[in-house]
């Protein structure tokens, strides 16, 4: 079933049928004649070219069909303002769900990839520089939270965005008595939308608009990641790589050794996509009175949720692709000194030395060690305790010069392993905080879930009981 404006059309007029002859406002015998007429219209639907978008080309259909232009008294209080601006709603919740369905298959698969990665250390960077030694889960766990955020939004904005504009006719209301409650329940809303100005100006422009922006959140994470990995493609010897084949990478036409990582590069262009149409949909809207209708394209705000999820897709289909060379990923750690300010940290800890000055002391050994080519863990204890002396006499005099800290311990602050130990901190990259965030985010994304699914199902529910309550007004009417 296409629920695109033809279908809601349809839908919207089931629903009037129900609603006006409830309160009294269409005769049983006009809304017998009224229904069999939709039912054609909505039969010759199934032809393409027959599945209309406007209020104005809807209705002559139905005239035809009916054989009268009585049936137009169903259209009573009714204006296409009220018809399009729900329609307009209707679909983008369908659209919002479809988004909530995607991220939710990032999210797990990302889950999943954290929790075969608890024990992957690898460097973290600020400023584009090696900054710290991390566990792979720890940062997905991170870019988690951020697509987590993202989900928590589609559901806060289906809450604002599930209200009926029917009823609220252009602008002001209508004169009619029309049951805008029972509208908005037969086609699935929480309510109506409370002001008839909102419904059909305001409303219809800033809701897409806050939709595409937390589209383009998405999208924003997906690059972020994308772009981590890419760096990796510009090593001789990455830590990270996509498996070849399928689809994943492919073979340079000049270069035999290049393997191009192809489904990085098309899906970070798919994410460049949808922040480029979440600016279109924000730009359409700007700068225009009230009334307009360039904020309110059906058509751009689809193809915006199109994008989303094709980008989603394809990011699932890297995270599965991905292959993680552990043994690789700690020798990145080792060839780089983002240990060093562990040893300044345990010098203030354990020994009372103040951080500065623990931290002059790591930055010489740093210095020393880039200068003459050593390693961190080929780092000589010995070397250790001279810089420790120099910069403890020269920074602070009086101050015993003698390293307290022995070769054992040096040793063991250089190892990142040691190091992620130690952390103690809520939401740290300790490896029992890591397995407690992934329990609870599990949990957490286990309820998300469950919510698009039962909101999902709470539309098809109204819908097929919209369905089922149309269906007598087909049957013959008596007559006494």
């Amino acid at each position: 079933m296409i629920r695109d404006e033809f279908y809601w059309l349809s839908q919207m007029n089931k629903a009037t049928i129900i609603a006006n002859s409830a309160g009294g406002l269409l005769k049983p015998q006009l809304a017998h004649v009224a229904a069999k007429a939709l039912k054609e219209v909505i039969d010759s639907g199934k032809d393409p070219a027959n599945r209309v978008k406007r209020v104005i080309d809807f209705e002559p259909k139905l005239i035809a069909a009916a054989g009268t232009s009585e049936v137009t008294e169903i259209h009573v209080g009714r204006s296409s303002q009220d018809m399009h601006s729900t329609f307009r709603v209707a679909i983008m919740r369908d659209e919002v769900l479809s988004v909530a369905k995607g991220l939710e298959s990032v999210i797990d698969a990302l889950l999943e990839l954290a929790r075969n990665h608890q024990d992957t250390v690898m460097p973290s960077y600020t400023n584009g520089v090696a900054a710290q030694p991390t566990s792979f889960a720890h940062y997905l766990l991170g870019f988690i939270e951020g697509f987590k955020r993202d989900r928590v939004r589609l559901t806060q904005f289906f809450s604002r965005l599930n209200y009926c504009p029917m009823g609220s006719c252009v602008l002001n209301g209508t004169g009619w008595p029309l049951n805008r409650k029972l509208m908005a329940k037969l086609l699935g809303f929480h309510a109506p939308i409370r002001n008839a100005f909102d419904a059909t100006q305001i409303a219809m422009v800033d809701l897409p608009v806050e939709f595409a922006q937390i589209q383009a959140s998405i999208a924003l994470h997906i690059g972020s990641m994308i772009a981590d990995i890419m760096v990796q493609y510009a090593q001789p010897r990455p830590w990270i790589l996509l498996s070849e084949g399928n689809g994943n990478t492919y073979v340079s036409s000049a270069m035999p050794q290049k393997r191009n990582p192809g489904l990085l590069i098309s899906c970070r262009g798919n994410a460049s996509d949808v922040v480029s149409e979440a600016n279109l949909v924000i730009t359409r809207a700007h700068n225009v009175p009230s009334g307009m209708i360039d904020g309110k394209s059906v058509k751009v705000h689809a193809a915006l949720a199109q994008e989303s999820v094709k980008t989603m897709e394809r990011f699932v289909k890297i995270l599965k692709a991905l292959v993680v060379n552990k043994e690789r990923a700690l020798e990145e750690l080792s060839l780089d000194w983002t240990a060093s300010q562990e040893i300044a940290d345990r010098l203030m800890s354990e020994y009372g030395l103040p951080f500065r000055v623990g931290h002059h002391v790591a930055s010489g050994m740093v210095s020393f060690a880039r200068a003459n080519g050593i390693l961190p863990l080929t780092f000589p204890y010995k070397e250790m305790q001279r810089i420790y002396a120099e910069t403890v006499q020269k920074e602070m005099p009086g101050f015993a010069t003698e390293c307290p800290m022995s070769e054992e311990e040096f040793k063991a602050s250089l190892d990142p392993r040691e190091i992620l130990k130690r952390r103690s901190t809520e939401g740290s990259a300790n490896p029992e905080e890591v397995s407690r965030m992934l329990a609870e985010l599990t949990s957490e994304m286990a309820i998300l879930k469950e919510q698009t699914t039962m909101l999902a199902a709470a539309v098809d529910q109204s819908m097929a009981d919209l369905d089922s309550q149309f269906e007598p007004f087909l049957q013959e009417v008596e007559t006494k």
